[in-house]
């Protein structure tokens, strides 16, 4: 049931744009016990200077092509699951379409699970 938001800067492929959401879910089900077929995205390109990007943030060297990955989802995964899915995303991204590790920028932001409405305006999990 997470929910995943990516945001990058304008000019990227819609094939690398698919790419990125096919590497996100793939590391949600490989670290985070995500169920098959629960994959909802959105992937948000904006112009430049609508991204604000630190470039040395703790010591870390970032250029325009950052991207940021926002993940809401359920609380209860250990701080071991989370660091996988950290690397399986940074991993995944460098490999699939070349991105820098130091260009992946990721939060998680854990609910209860009373908080999802999957449709017909209902509370499926509560």
């Amino acid at each position: 049931m997470p929910l995943v938001r990516v945001d990058l800067l304008s000019g990227r492929s819609r094939d690398e744009r698919h790419a990125i959401g096919d590497v996100i879910y793939q590391a949600m089900r490989a670290t985070l016990n995500v169920p098959e077929n629960d994959r909802f995205q959105i992937i948000t390109e904006h112009p430049a200077g609508d991204l604000v990007i630190d470039r040395t943030y703790l010591g870390i060297e970032r250029t325009d092509a950052c991207v940021f990955i926002q993940v809401t989802l359920n609380g209860g995964r250990t701080v071991d699951m989370k660091k996988a899915f950290y690397k399986a995303v940074a991993d995944g991204l460098h490999e699939r379409v070349g991105l820098r590790r130091e260009d992946v920028f990721i939060s998680l932001v854990e609910v209860v699970k009373e908080n999802w409405s999957f449709g017909n305006g209902e509370a499926q999990y509560a």
